[in-house]
């Protein structure tokens, strides 16, 4: 684990106006990865300690933390995060919690994977953040109860060692343990509160659902699909396009800025392995006056292969799934979508297997990663 740039010490209190004026962050490059946290791959936060100003289920939530100066209930002030009452120590004498003391929360991941960084933020809490924060990780199998976690014969790996935190900010760590999880554990230490948690990293799928499932997405995130390069992310993130499920709004898929030369925009997936691709779906759900106008697939096999179109530049129609049958399968590791001249596409599925020298590097990376 490597510390980026540190956020320690207090946060002013909030004198009005814009409640994000002071808040301080950074860009943290391993942001570029997938949130492994995201609750559209189906993660969750299925138990903490204690909860009792803020629920903990507010830590995943997609959007930045809200703040409402007079939003109170009858516990108190209404945060929008995860937050706990105040620790105190066990008698008079000693009226301070000990250095042990601390709150936790576990974490699903939406889909198994390696970490790669790490982000707890602590927007709009300034004066009741944590003092410090540690974040450890377990891979456990099948869908295990928050006892069956805390079990003593569970192995957790420490991703972030306890480390002094700043309030108001998004402190971010980059992770170097090259493992496999499925599971967190937040601290906080000694008590306080976090408004949200994001976990990049690359999805690590096992090989056996893959192989028990045939034919399959081979893009999708949850299987192991990644966005390796995209023209431009003015408007949303090209991840998007591998996201779960359909669209649900206009900036739940990807958008463009509008081009004002001769060119076009594209992005650039990896597979989940070598594969064959058969048939593909491209989507323009809730992008009406702003969908890509053609689109184009191309996909080539290892980092050095020549591209081979496999899908000629194509009329698209505005808020409509297109289907297509491809001649033949196309084999390869890398796909690339070009759209013309600009615009967006809100979901890209490429229907397939892996070939058998696919999955034989998928379980070899699977065994790599502790699976």
């Amino acid at each position: 684990m490597s510390t980026l740039p540190s956020f320690a010490g207090d946060a002013s209190p909030y004198g009005g106006g814009d409640p994000y004026a002071d808040y301080r962050s950074a860009d943290f490059s391993f942001t570029q990865y997938v949130d492994l946290a995201d609750r559209r791959l189906g993660a969750g936060v299925i138990a903490a300690n204690d909860e009792f100003f803020a629920e903990r289920e507010n830590l995943l939530k997609p959007e930045a933390a809200e703040f409402d100066p007079e939003h109170f209930g009858h516990k108190g002030k209404i945060m929008d995060g995860w937050e706990t009452r105040r620790r105190r120590g066990v008698s008079a004498a000693q009226p301070h919690p000990t250095d042990e003391d601390h709150d936790w929360a576990l974490i699903r991941l939406g889909a198994p994977g390696v970490v790669r960084g790490i982000v707890v933020d602590t927007a709009h809490f300034r004066g009741n953040y944590p003092q410090a924060v540690s974040v450890e990780a377990a891979s456990v199998p099948g869908s295990p109860s928050p006892e069956e976690l805390l079990a003593a014969d569970v192995k957790w790996t420490t991703l972030i060692p306890r480390t002094a935190v700043g309030g108001h900010a998004a402190n971010g760590f980059a992770v170097d343990v090259e493992q496999r999880f499925t599971h967190l554990r937040l601290n906080q230490h000694p008590d306080g509160g976090v408004a949200r948690l994001r976990v990049y990293g690359e999805v690590a799928p096992d090989p056996r659902w893959v192989a028990a499932l045939g034919t399959l997405d081979l893009a999708a995130l949850e299987n192991g699909g990644q966005v390796e390069d995209a023209s431009d992310r003015f408007y949303s993130p090209a991840t998007n396009t591998i996201q779960p499920g359909r669209s649900r709004k206009m900036d739940d898929g990807w958008e463009t800025r509008r081009r004002r030369d001769k060119g076009n925009d594209w992005i650039r997936y990896r597979l989940a392995a070598q594969s064959e691709v058969r048939a593909v779906e491209i989507d323009t759900a809730y992008l009406k006056g702003n969908s890509a106008g053609w689109a184009a697939l191309s996909i080539r096999d290892g980092e050095s292969g020549e591209w081979v179109e496999v899908l000629p530049r194509t009329r698209l129609q505005p808020d409509t799934n297109h289907r297509f049958l491809l001649d033949a399968p196309a084999v390869g590791t890398h796909v690339r979508i070009d759209i013309f001249p600009d615009g967006g596409i809100s979901r890209l599925r490429l229907f397939g297997s892996l070939t058998p020298e696919g999955a034989s590097r998928l379980i070899a990376r699977h065994q790599e990663l502790g699976g």
